[in-house]
């Protein structure tokens, strides 16, 4: 008989593959519970802020990183200065040694917005190249990266990567540091 408590267990790990920890370690090092201040800029110069949460964890017998991204956290109540911009969605990260890459899979049910890129390490960032569900070209990167923050920014490209605009900036600490 199915219940929750299997699911999670068939799907959780305890930690990496051991013959990818190395590779692994990439977006491993975000592993816990995280909060993060938001900041969107709108194309017509609006900024919306908030506070939301992310939480990472080792997944498919410790062969692939997924994600919970929420905005506004749980816990922030009314976020009436994100106006209509909120998410409650999933990211499942997969290394693919053949590339040397990982495979992103983005999705939020809540909004209907998916995305599908390639990361990689370049120098101490992250990138993920790759594009939304409407074909736009997109890029989601890593930076500024210690054991309790990481800055995270969201850019959008109308020319295919000739030229990026920023969106969405996100400073996250580690839950429980200050």
């Amino acid at each position: 008989m199915f219940n929750s408590s299997s699911f999670a267990e068939a799907l959780h790990s305890n930690g990496p593959a051991t013959d990818l920890a190395e590779k692994l370690h990439l977006y491993g090092r975000f592993i816990g519970a995280w909060t993060f201040d938001a900041t969107r800029h709108l194309e017509d110069g609006q900024v919306l802020t908030g506070r939301g949460e992310v939480h990472f964890g080792w997944v498919l017998e410790g062969r692939a990183i997924q994600d919970v991204w929420i905005l506004p956290a749980r816990d922030a109540g009314p976020s009436p200065s994100l106006g209509k911009w909120t998410f409650y969605g999933t990211t499942l990260r997969v290394y693919d040694p053949g590339v040397d890459a990982w495979h992103i899979f983005w999705s939020d049910p809540r909004t209907q917005y998916y995305s599908r890129q390639l990361g990689r390490a370049e120098g101490d960032t992250i990138v993920q190249e790759g594009a939304d569900g409407s074909g736009a070209s997109v890029r989601w990167s890593f930076s500024r990266i210690t054991e309790n923050s990481f800055r995270w920014l969201g850019e959008r490209s109308q020319d295919d990567g000739a030229t990026w605009r920023l969106e969405v900036e996100f400073l996250a600490r580690r839950a429980g540091s200050t």
